[in-house]
């Protein structure tokens, strides 16, 4: 890697960044009465996330009106919008990021927690170096990531545009080379087209540099999880140790060195998305709104399972926005589920490529060991029992379940 590659990678990366910073300060801002506490570090970390999907829509706009993929067709619009809604911005004033930058730093914090604080920086520093080396020394690692994610960014890399993919009768019965075929040709395009426009950087094809969005998206997703918790009240000392819990989760870690499959893109967008949705329900107003919509939206288009989870999600959403009904929509909810689990006990239906069915056999051993004993969620579910107990006196309040 030469310090051309370096400097085109740290330019492409930053316009789409930029983007999706100034798309959320310009539409979702603080308000006025708000502290500024964690305020820039959300911003910054959704900022990557919103700008990473827009991109993906632009170049799916350039494939259909068939315009070549180009660092000036795909980075020169977005440059322009982001100069645009960064103007908007400023002049809305939103950019009200007075003392935000202190709790980033550390400077207002003394004695033991300035300590702690520096130790869990520099541990999330060194992780994230780490994982950083993982990804540049390994070439796109197998199953998933090499044949159904980077097939089609290497294809459309190429080809400088989206060229279909079809199931492998389809490409045996075509009479021309314009459709393709890999293990998943009906997935969707949002993962591999970050991978085409980092290619497109480079000028060339990496195995290894392509995933580079995988780190900047564990690093970002750190960000806003600070900044969440930072703006819910929370110390800047505990909302780091929060944002360490989370970034320590074994599996996450696991999809930031294995670069190349979506499913660090589906679970950081649907956490942010409910995120936003939740704040959205606390302010009312159509700019937070607009961005949890975008992020659900995301969802859809990053994994095809990703229709599935935002089904879930938004049955929250509507009991947290109409919580006089709450139980009603919850008992409705309850009833649909039996009936759904009635039919999948007598039929077999195909949803999304996936075969449903229900024989009442449940794993109850193997979810055990899922949830308790090995490192996918690594204290998490103790936790949960432990809140429960903890807050049992509230677990059916009228905060937590509106009736």
């Amino acid at each position: 890697m030469t310090t051309m590659d370096v400097l085109m990678l740290l330019i492409g990366f930053a316009v789409v960044w930029g983007l999706g910073v100034a798309l959320v300060a310009a539409i979702a801002p603080r308000d006025a009465n708000e502290p500024a506490t964690g305020e820039l570090a959300w911003t910054v970390g959704c900022g990557w996330f919103v700008g990473a999907f827009l991109l993906t829509l632009w170049m799916r706009v350039l494939a259909q009106i068939q315009v070549p993929f180009g660092i000036a067709s795909i980075g020169l619009p977005l440059a322009a919008a982001t100069g645009l809604l960064a103007w908007r911005a400023r002049t809305l004033n939103t950019f009200r990021w007075n003392g935000a930058f202190a709790p980033l730093t550390g400077r207002t914090l003394a004695g033991w927690q300035r300590a702690i604080w520096l130790i869990i920086l520099g541990w999330l520093a060194v992780r994230f170096a780490l994982l950083l080396t993982e990804i540049v020394w390994r070439p796109l690692y197998a199953w998933d990531s090499w044949t159904q994610w980077g097939t089609k960014a290497r294809v459309w890399f190429e080809l400088r545009t989206m060229a279909p993919f079809v199931t492998a009768s389809e490409w045996l019965q075509a009479t021309g080379p314009s459709v393709y075929f890999d293990a998943a040709p009906h997935y969707p395009a949002t993962v591999p087209l970050l991978q085409v426009w980092s290619a497109i950087l480079l000028g060339r094809w990496e195995d290894t540099l392509v995933n580079l969005p995988w780190c900047l998206t564990g690093v970002t997703f750190a960000f806003a999880i600070y900044g969440y918790l930072a703006r819910e009240g929370f110390e800047p000392v505990m909302a780091l140790v929060g944002t360490w819990l989370v970034l320590s989760l074994p599996i996450l870690e696991v999809h930031i060195a294995l670069a190349g499959y979506a499913d660090l893109a589906m679970s950081t967008y649907l956490t942010l998305a409910a995120l936003w949705s939740l704040r959205s329900v606390r302010t009312r107003r159509w700019g937070d709104a607009a961005i949890a919509v975008l992020l659900l939206a995301a969802c859809v288009v990053i994994k095809n399972p990703g229709k599935v989870w935002v089904a879930i999600l938004v049955p929250s959403i509507v009991i947290a926005m109409l919580p006089r009904q709450g139980i009603r929509i919850a008992t409705a909810l309850f009833i649909i589920a039996i009936c759904a689990m009635l039919v999948l006990a007598r039929a077999e239906p195909t949803i999304l490529g996936y075969r449903l069915h229900l024989d009442f056999e449940m794993p109850w051993r193997a979810l055990f060991e899922a949830y308790f004993a090995f490192g996918n969620w690594n204290l998490l579910w103790y936790g949960v029992i432990a809140v429960a107990v903890l807050a049992r006196r509230h677990l059916l309040s009228r905060e937590l379940a509106p009736y």
